[in-house]
């Protein structure tokens, strides 16, 4: 049996799309606000209220194993064409399927792998305030998070993330090393360093996966990959504290991502779960592969043929949990419309409008908590000129 990405939520609380009033968190002068620090949190013997999930969206502790192409590209980067012709389907029957995939022999380097997380360790385990430092601002999408208790007040996910903006414009050399040193100082100029080696590298992988999603649509490889040549994306640390109640409460809750590429590094902990087949299956971890998956803006791109899936991350009781994670998004002037070769006005009408990716993101950021309706609600936004 195929496996398909739902077209109806799992459960019925996100089955319809929300107004911002009752998804984004109001100003409430009366409570004192919630502060997210895990070694304090610790602790405790329950969790608090908002990051407790309803009965029928917490967490499958013993989630199935979804079997997903282990795609090598080894092949494909030594220019053998037989070799990207092969891998290019099996990336193609799997966006069309649920858009997650594996990628191995991907040419980046291992120890910058490992240096990345070395220096997540490094972030996520200083005191709260240094953090803070690079506090994240409502309606803003990078800076440091202690969960989103800024932005909403129920359905907490039990997480801290630090993003930052990645730019391959040449006119942007330096943007991750310095947004570093600018926000959190000298001290931290090594980090920059390396977390902008590992963009650097991030970019040019993404850039490989637009020629093979390219040639499994038939628009030629370079359709995709000049579309995001220059990219301005977002790179995000994910840091998932245990947590002594995890069957009430997940670590991100569920939602399609907005972006058009995510590509995920895993630490050897696990917890990534996808909806197919109208259940929860887990991608466990290989810390020698990338799980990719496609977002919401390919999906429009694609003209709705590839597949932006439901996706979630759960917590346990014992371990930290952290991944790096690329989303690549396209340079802010870029209209999103799909090629021509993939509209006909009988078979295949255009589904989604022309935007940008700033009006997305500002509307996942300012109007609406992303989920598996995010793009549909967006359209209708677009449609209905409110913009």
């Amino acid at each position: 049996m195929a496996i398909e990405c739902i077209t109806k939520a799992p459960s019925s609380s996100s089955s319809s799309p929300m107004p911002e009033s009752t998804t984004l968190k109001q100003n409430d002068h009366d409570h004192k606000p919630l502060v997210f620090d895990a070694s304090v949190l610790r602790h405790q013997s329950t969790i608090p209220q908002q990051f407790v999930w309803p009965d029928d969206e917490k967490p499958s502790m013993s989630a199935r194993e979804l079997r997903v192409p282990l795609v090598d590209l080894v092949g494909f980067m030594a220019g053998d064409e037989d070799q990207a012709v092969e891998v290019s389907r099996l990336v193609g029957e799997a966006c069309l399927k649920h858009g997650f995939f594996l990628v191995v022999n991907h040419g980046v380097d291992a120890g910058l792998i490992k240096d990345a997380h070395k220096y997540m360790d490094l972030f996520f385990e200083l005191p709260l305030a240094e953090k803070q430092r690079a506090q994240r601002k409502l309606g803003e999408h990078c800076g440091y998070a202690s969960s989103f208790t800024g932005r909403f007040s129920s359905k907490l996910p039990w997480k801290e993330t630090l993003s930052f903006r990645y730019s391959a414009d040449p006119t942007c050399p330096k943007i991750v090393q310095d947004y570093f040193t600018n926000r959190l100082g000298q001290d931290f100029h090594q980090l920059g360093v390396v977390y902008q080696e590992y963009s650097e590298a991030m970019s040019k992988l993404s850039l490989g996966i637009m020629e093979l999603l390219g040639m499994s649509l038939g628009v030629g490889r370079d359709h995709f990959k000049d579309f995001f040549q220059e990219n301005d994306s977002v790179m995000r640390l994910n840091y998932y504290p245990p947590c002594q109640k995890p069957d009430q409460t997940l670590g991100t809750g569920p939602h399609c991502d907005p972006t058009s590429l995510t590509i995920l590094h895993q630490d050897l902990v696990g917890g990534l779960q996808v909806f197919v087949d109208d259940e929860w299956c887990s991608i466990p971890p290989d810390f020698n592969a990338f799980v990719v998956n496609i977002g919401d803006t390919f999906m429009a791109l694609s003209n709705g043929r590839y597949k932006s899936c439901l996706h979630r991350a759960v917590v346990n009781r014992e371990t930290p949990r952290k991944s790096l994670a690329f989303f690549l998004c396209p340079k802010k002037d870029r209209v999103v419309q799909p090629p021509a070769q993939l509209v006909d006005d009988e078979q295949n009408p255009r589904i989604y409008p022309d935007f940008t990716w700033p009006t997305l993101l500002e509307f996942t950021q300012r109007h609406y908590r992303a989920d598996m309706n995010t793009l549909d609600v967006f359209s209708k936004w677009v449609l209905n000129g409110q913009i």
